[in-house]
């Protein structure tokens, strides 16, 4: 009895396999996440994130420039100012390294790179809190999100293309889009942490930002062992003026991302977060793996879950690769 169809013969050669190949992984659905310091020469390295460095703003220029040559779509700026305070006044300081590093990133690359900022206080509180605190020391929602809103702003005038709220403040998302609008900057893409998790995965990022935080997110970031909610709060971000929704962290969570993916018509963006990334480093390390075959993999993985868009530390690395196979 002969068999009509044979999936492997679609599978006999590299140049077979990748004709058919369904889902691919391009340097331009990549946005490289990178820390600049306040209070630093060159460079610091991050000891949980191997190969991961805090930078100076002269490095952070470099390493926009080098993204945008390696044809990133873009960078995420995260800042670490020297100093903290209960209401992270350094975020809203007009020479706040955020701020600061925005307008000379955006000077460095314009528009060959996409120029994405963290629009959140945990780096600058000195509780490490996503907000501002109430009297009774929970996150304050709504003054948070005037803080928020401001901050946007900011961002965008220093040439901003995206802006990323990702503290999970009910309403963050249309207070920051009326705030873009008043200001002149119906443009600036929002692109929400719609699915946030309070996840164990972010720890290496802690040391990454010299978090102050004690205790946890649990009463504002999501529950793990909750997927209806991620969808009701898509939902409400779409409805508040979101441009791109993100689910964060990736690899746990492929099964939200299929779903949020297969609910909306926006794209879609993953965190493919630190602890994620330093779990293969650390096996790599050790030899216990091939590297840039299993990071291709999970990239692909992420890819095939739904994501239009990946942020991922390995981001140029995976370019470098593509750039020597050609």
């Amino acid at each position: 009895m002969s068999v009509p169809y044979r999936p492997r013969r679609l599978r006999t050669t590299p140049a077979m396999r990748a004709m058919v190949a369904e889902t691919s992984v391009e340097p331009r659905q990549l946005v490289y996440p990178a820390f600049v310091a306040e209070g630093i020469t060159g460079s610091r390295p991050i000891s949980s994130l191997p190969g991961q460095s805090q930078h100076d703003l002269d490095n952070i220029r470099r390493v926009a420039e080098e993204c945008a040559g390696l044809g990133l779509a873009g960078i995420m700026l995260f800042g670490v100012p020297q100093s903290k305070d209960a209401t992270g006044s350094g975020a809203l300081a007009e020479d706040g390294i955020l701020n600061v590093a925005t307008a000379a990133v955006k000077d460095a690359v314009g528009d060959d790179l996409l120029v994405m900022t963290d629009v959140c206080l945990d780096e600058f509180t000195d509780h490490g809190h996503c907000g501002v605190l109430a009297g009774d020391g929970r996150v304050d929602n709504d003054a948070t999100n005037e803080l928020y809103a401001r901050m946007a702003v900011m961002h965008a005038d220093r040439g901003a293309h995206v802006v990323a709220p990702s503290g999970m403040m009910d309403g963050q998302v249309g207070a920051i889009r009326d705030a873009l609008d008043a200001s002149g900057h119906q443009d600036t893409v929002i692109m929400a942490y719609a699915a946030k998790y309070a996840s164990a995965f972010y720890g290496p990022f802690r040391e990454a930002v010299d978090s102050s935080l004690t205790g946890d997110r649990k009463t504002y970031q999501q529950d793990p062992a909750n997927a209806r909610e991620a969808l009701v709060e898509v939902e409400l971000d779409l409805a508040e003026g979101a441009d791109i929704v993100m689910v964060k962290p990736a690899l746990s969570y492929l099964d939200i991302l299929r779903q949020v993916r297969d609910a909306v018509n926006v794209p879609v963006a993953a965190y493919n977060v630190s602890g994620e990334y330093a779990m293969v480093e650390a096996a790599a390390e050790r030899g216990w793996i091939d590297r840039e075959r299993m990071v291709r993999e999970l990239l692909t993985s992420i890819r095939r879950g739904g994501a239009d868009i990946i942020l991922t530390y390995w981001a140029m690395d995976f370019a470098r690769w593509e750039r020597s196979a050609r």
